[in-house]
């Protein structure tokens, strides 16, 4: 596995392990020209769990990937907080924040299949969005089961 997609693994670990909810990975490879190569976008519930998610990603990707990002912009307000890790640009929302902000949907197509999948006893759905020349992996994970 390359050194990308274990940051990318070791971010997912750590919004996963503060119940970050929603998460979004966009593969942007295959489109010339961009910032990053990836894109993960999350949210979590109230700015303490923003900020909480955004440490976890930190200690996630300094232990695991030995990375550490480059800037950390939004921490005053926890409202939005972006992460950069030079190929990878992460985004941890407010709810409300996210649905105004709307990043994920510059990207979206209607008819967009989902697939469950049983994973450490939790129900995922995951959803892939292929959408020319960029693929979005969502995984979404109920309250409950």
């Amino acid at each position: 596995m390359n050194e990308t997609k274990i940051l990318i693994e070791k971010i997912k670990e750590g919004i996963q392990e503060k119940k970050g909810k929603n998460i979004i990975i966009a593969d942007l490879t295959n489109i010339e020209d961009t910032i990053c190569k990836y894109f993960i976008i999350c949210q979590g519930n109230s700015p303490s769990q923003v900020n909480a998610i955004v440490d976890s990603i930190k200690e996630f990707a300094r232990k695991g990937a030995n990375c550490k990002p480059c800037a950390v912009d939004g921490l005053r307000n926890a409202e939005w907080v972006a992460m950069d890790y030079a190929d990878v640009l992460v985004h941890v929302f407010l709810p409300e924040t996210r649905t105004f902000y709307n990043l994920e949907h510059l990207w979206l197509m209607p008819n967009l299949p989902k697939f469950p999948i049983l994973t450490n006893l939790r129900l995922w759905t995951i959803t892939t969005l292929i959408i020319t020349n960029l693929t979005i992996t969502r995984l979404i994970c109920p309250s409950s089961i």
